[in-house]
């Protein structure tokens, strides 16, 4: 069987991240959401028996094809980008982490009045200013925060940001810290829900959570390199 040392992987990341929660002064509950993508269905149901409860894909239709394999109550979580014609599967979705622009939130408000239910979203805020990553734009937060305070069927719950591959320890807690700065934005532009910062991966975690981070998004240090 597959994974077979996955429990003590989490057990040692649980413990880095209560010691990163120390040092950092926050003082947050942090949330493992186990990264399964290009790993087979087997890799969720591990997550599972290890205590991991929170699974994230990157692609819909993967996360299509393990909820259909699966009976497991799995909080799924949305953190790729995602396209407009693919919106109407969110109502399977716990959380969308990736509301990155102002056409996609316009898709999930028009999925939300008609099925009736109001979705769960972070905002995607392009903290790194890189072209190459998706997101809005520190300086129209405050202006698009406003405007999705107006879309009853979305929930905002936080912000997720993404930070550069191999960058400095300078630079990540650049990143981060303006992810604080980014939630405070939107919970001042009436989204007082907004608590959630979700950022921090397999390099670089440690330093999310001390910069205040309450979900990690977690692949490689969980279940080694992807599959090709």
């Amino acid at each position: 069987m597959p994974f077979l040392d996955l429990a003590d992987r989490v057990r040692e990341v649980r413990e880095r991240i209560d010691a990163a929660v120390l040092r950092g002064g926050h003082g947050q509950a942090v949330t493992i959401v186990a990264v399964t993508k290009t790993h087979g269905p087997d890799a969720v149901q591990a997550a599972w028996e290890a205590g991991l409860k929170d699974v994230g894909e990157n692609r819909v239709q993967e996360a299509l094809d393990k909820m259909d394999v699966l009976p497991l109550p799995v909080r799924w979580h949305l953190i790729g980008h995602l396209q407009r014609n693919k919106v109407k599967h969110l109502t399977r979705f716990h959380l969308l982490q990736s509301l990155d622009r102002a056409s996609l939130a316009d898709a999930v408000q028009s999925l939300g009045a008609l099925t009736g239910r109001a979705m769960d979203a972070l905002v995607q805020v392009n903290t790194a200013g890189e072209a190459t990553k998706g997101g809005y734009e520190p300086a129209e937060l405050e202006r698009e925060s406003v405007r999705l305070a107006g879309l009853s069927a979305i929930h905002v719950r936080g912000v997720m940001v993404m930070a550069p591959i191999e960058a400095s320890e300078a630079t990540l807690r650049r990143v981060f810290s303006a992810g604080r700065d980014a939630r405070n934005t939107l919970r001042g532009a009436g989204h007082p829900d907004a608590t959630g910062l979700s950022m921090g991966m397999s390099g670089d975690y440690e330093i999310a959570v001390e910069e205040g981070a309450t979900i990690v998004r977690l692949g490689t240090v969980l279940f080694g390199a992807r599959a090709a």
